[in-house]
């Protein structure tokens, strides 16, 4: 099943919905900061994130120091942003 990539105008609805969601760089992903009151925090908020996006078979590019989080959504499949990133960021953001 081949995953469809946003258009440019989905994308810029998307990111226009998801506050704090940058678009990167090269254009094919959305990247947050998130910042936690310490390393437990931060690191059951990764774990939370682990369980849902096993569940969806969709999995973020991460970076973590102490109670730093950076995430990147891009659907590798799309190669680009997808709705599987869009429902990922909205899914984090219910958590946050």
């Amino acid at each position: 099943m081949t995953i469809p990539r946003l258009t440019d105008a989905e994308r810029d609805q998307a990111l226009h919905d998801l506050p704090g969601w940058t678009l990167s760089d090269d254009g094919l992903a959305i990247e947050i900061d998130l910042e936690f009151g310490d390393f437990n925090e931060a690191f059951g908020f990764m774990t939370r994130v682990a369980i849902h996006a096993d569940k969806a078979d969709h999995h973020p590019e991460w970076f973590n120091v102490y109670n730093k989080v950076r995430l990147r959504l891009t659907t590798h499949d799309a190669g680009g942003l997808s709705m599987r990133d869009v429902e990922m960021a909205q899914f984090i953001d219910g958590i946050v």
